[in-house]
């Protein structure tokens, strides 16, 4: 059985300043769970829609019980493939994300559709999907569980991390931890990069739902 989230949300920012600042998302204080972010491919096509696949590592951290099942040698980070449309003329910007290790143990995909928010065109609506499996037998619904409360901590803190990049953009005060968890994050990525690249291309071309 799959576990499937659905939320509907709104950033208070314009759908181009959305699109603008979605490059520039990490580092943020509320996402030091995402260690590197490297572009793959990326194309406008002929339509004026902008492509773009992307690598990103984060951390894994396993809760205490999973610690007690899994190996201790089971790798504490988990590489994530994200496709991205941004369609300028329908003013859409559509993102399909999925983990690419450690997909026995648990897959997650999301699905995030930005667009100008129907009642308020100065807001950012966000729409956004996840389907959370595992195929490890008898601990399977016990993972999915877990997969899917962490995803909802995880979106909350995704979307304050975003604001908290508009607002800076935007030319909002902006508190001194910045700086500091950008040069962690550039420290902490650097080994990881070159294998999580390798791992990415090996894996991506086998995912049926993709966008590019």
């Amino acid at each position: 059985m799959v576990k499937h989230f659905f939320d509907l949300s709104t950033l208070r920012s314009s759908w181009d300043q959305v699109a603008s600042a979605f490059w520039q998302r990490y580092p943020n204080p509320y996402s030091k769970h995402v260690l590197t972010e490297d572009v793959i491919y990326r194309e406008v096509t002929s339509d004026n829609k902008l492509l773009s696949r992307r690598l990103l590592t984060k951390t894994n951290r396993l809760p205490r019980w999973g610690e007690m099942v899994f190996p201790n040698n089971l790798a504490r980070s988990v590489f994530v493939v994200e496709d991205s449309i941004v369609d300028f003329q329908n003013r859409t910007f559509t993102t399909l994300t999925w983990n690419i290790n450690h997909t026995r143990i648990m897959l997650v995909e999301e699905k995030c559709v930005y667009r100008p928010n129907p009642e308020n065109p100065a807001c950012t609506q966000v729409q956004r999907e996840a389907w959370v499996t595992s195929s490890v037998f008898g601990f399977s619904r016990a993972i999915q569980e877990f997969g899917l409360a962490r995803f909802r901590r995880n979106q909350i803190k995704a979307t304050e991390g975003f604001e908290y990049i508009l607002a800076n953009l935007q030319g909002e005060v902006l508190p001194k931890t910045l700086k500091g968890a950008t040069e962690k994050a550039k420290e902490t990525a650097l080994a990881a990069t070159e294998k999580a690249k390798d791992l990415a291309s090996k894996a991506a071309p086998q995912k049926a739902k993709q966008f590019i």
